[in-house]
C-alpha cells in the first residue's frame, strides 16, 4: 500500500502538469515527510549517490559532442553522402532521411537531436518535392527513434549504470536492432512513395545546407571525401571502445574534442567565439538530465525499500510464468509508459522492477536492455511526451494530430521489428558474444 501511495502522488503531479523531475522529487519528499518513518536525509543522499557515477560523466560529453556536430556542418555532409549513395530510387528523399538519421545517431546518441538535425534539412526538401507534409514529418519523427538505439546511446548508458552491466556490451547489442529498424522504415517509405507517386527524387545540399539542383549532384566519391571527417566520428568512438583503447566515458570526451577540432579547423563552420554559447546550451541540457536522474534515483530507491519491484514481479508471474507471455505483457506496458514518461526516468525507475521479473525466466539482461530501450524510444514518437513528434511537427509547420495518419503506421513498422528482436534474442546478443 505504501508503494502505491508514492506512485499515486507522482501520477497526480504529472496530471497537473508538474515537470517530471519535480514530480519525482515532490513524491519522494512528500512520502518521507508525511507517510514514512524514514529520515529525509535518505532522499538527499539518494540525490547525490544517483549522479555520483563515473559512467554518467559520458552523458554531458556526448550531449556536447552532439551539439558541436549539429552546428559544425556534419549533418549536411552526411546527407550529401547518403543522397549520393541512394541515387535515383522511388522515395529517395524519405529513405535518405532514415539512412542519414541512422548515421547521425551514431554521432549524437539522441533522438530529438537526430530529428532536429536531419529533419531540419530533409523535411523542407520533401515538402518542396510534393511529399505529403504529414508523411514527411512522420518519417523524420520515426527515424529519430534510431538515436537512442544506435550506439553511442545515453539511454544504454543509464540502463547499464542502473543494472550494473557493461555499457560497451549494451552499445554493441544495439547495432543490429538499430539497423533492422532503419531497414524496415526505408522499406515502408519506398512502398508508400511508390503507391502515392512521390517519384524518383534527387536531393543535394551545399555546405550551408542549401538545396541545389540534381544537375549539380556530386559523385559518391566526392561526397565521401567531403564527409570523411564526419564518418570518422562513429568509427573513432565505437572502434576505440570495442578495441579497448578507452572507456565509453573517455570516448565521449574524445568525441567532443574531435568535434571541436573538425568543426573549427576542417569544416570551418564554427568559430572559437561560438564555443561559449554551445557550452552553455550543453550545460543547460545536461543539468536538466542530471536533476532528472537524481530525483528518479531517490524515487526508485523508495519503491525498492517498499518492495514494489518484488510485488510487481509476483503479480506478473502470477498471471503467467511463460516467458513469451511475460515479455509480451512487458512490451505492452513499456510502450504505454513511453507515451507518458521521459525515457531516462522510466529506465531508472523501471529497470530494477522489470529485471526482477525477467531474470528468473532466463532473459539475458543485455537482451532485455535492448527491448526496454526500443520500447521507450518508440514512445518518444507518440504524445503526450513524444519529443520527436513535437520537433518534427514544428519543422513541417503542421499540427501534431495531422501526423497521426502516417505516424501510427510507421510506429507499427517499428513495433514489428521490436517483436522480432524480443523473441529472437540472438539479434541483440550475437555481437556482444562474438566479441567476448
Amino acid at each position: 500500500m505504501e508503494g502505491l501511495i508514492i506512485i499515486a502522488i507522482f501520477i497526480v503531479m504529472l496530471f497537473i502538469n508538474v515537470p517530471i523531475a519535480i514530480s519525482l522529487g515532490i513524491a519522494s519528499f512528500a512520502y518521507v515527510l508525511f507517510l514514512s518513518p524514514l529520515p529525509v536525509d535518505l532522499v538527499i543522499q539518494s540525490y547525490f549517490s544517483g549522479v555520483d557515477s563515473f559512467p554518467l560523466l559520458a552523458v554531458p560529453f556526448f550531449i556536447l559532442a552532439g551539439d558541436l556536430m549539429m552546428e559544425g556542418g556534419i549533418s549536411t555532409r552526411l546527407i550529401d553522402f547518403c543522397s549520393a549513395l541512394m541515387g535515383k530510387v522511388v522515395g529517395a528523399l524519405g529513405m535518405i532521411t532514415v539512412f542519414a538519421s541512422m548515421i547521425f545517431a551514431a554521432i549524437s546518441g539522441s533522438g530529438p537531436a537526430t530529428v532536429a538535425c536531419v529533419g531540419g534539412i530533409m523535411v523542407p526538401a520533401m515538402i518542396k518535392e510534393k511529399y505529403d507534409k504529414s508523411f514527411a514529418c512522420a518519417i523524420a519523427a520515426a527515424a529519430g527513434a534510431l538515436g537512442p538505439i544506435i550506439p553511442p546511446s545515453i539511454s544504454f548508458i543509464m540502463y547499464g549504470v542502473i543494472a550494473g552491466l557493461s555499457i560497451t556490451d549494451l552499445f554493441i547489442a544495439g547495432v543490429i536492432p538499430g539497423i533492422l529498424m532503419a531497414i524496415a522504415l526505408m522499406i515502408f517509405v519506398h512502398i508508400v512513395a511508390k503507391k502515392k507517386g512521390y517519384g524518383m527524387q534527387d536531393i543535394q545540399t551545399d555546405d550551408m545546407g542549401t538545396l541545389i539542383s540534381p544537375k549539380e549532384k556530386i559523385s559518391i566519391g566526392k561526397s565521401f571525401i567531403n564527409a570523411i571527417w564526419a564518418l570518422m566520428v562513429p568509427i573513432i568512438i565505437l572502434g576505440g571502445i570495442y578495441g579497448g583503447i578507452f572507456t565509453p566515458t573517455e570516448a565521449a570526451i574524445v568525441a567532443s574534442d574531435y568535434a571541436i577540432l573538425v568543426s573549427i579547423f576542417v569544416y570551418k563552420e564554427l568559430k572559437f567565439r561560438d564555443l561559449p554559447r554551445i557550452f552553455a546550451k550543453t550545460a543547460l541540457t545536461s543539468g536538466t538530465v542530471m536533476i532528472l536522474v537524481a530525483c528518479a534515483t531517490a524515487f526508485g530507491r523508495l519503491l525498492t525499500m517498499e518492495q514494489v519491484p518484488t510485488n510487481i514481479a509476483s503479480f506478473i508471474l502470477g498471471i503467467s510464468d511463460n516467458k513469451i507471455i511475460v515479455l509480451l505483457l512487458i512490451n505492452i506496458f513499456l510502450l504505454f509508459v513511453g507515451m507518458l514518461m521521459e525515457t531516462l526516468a522510466a529506465i531508472i525507475i523501471l529497470s530494477p522492477i522489470l529485471l526482477s521479473v525477467v531474470t528468473p525466466l532466463g532473459v539475458d539482461p543485455i537482451h532485455f536492455g535492448v527491448i526496454m530501450v526500443m520500447n521507450l524510444v518508440i514512445g518518444m514518437c507518440t504524445p503526450p511526451v513524444g519529443v520527436n513528434t513535437f520537433v518534427a511537427s514544428r519543422l513541417g509547420g503542421i499540427k501534431i494530430e495531422e501526423m497521426f495518419k502516417w505516424l501510427y503506421v510507421a510506429i507499427g513498422v517499428l513495433i514489428i521489428v521490436l517483436m522480432v528482436c524480443t523473441y529472437v534474442p540472438a539479434i541483440s546478443t550475437f555481437l556482444p558474444n562474438l566479441l567476448k
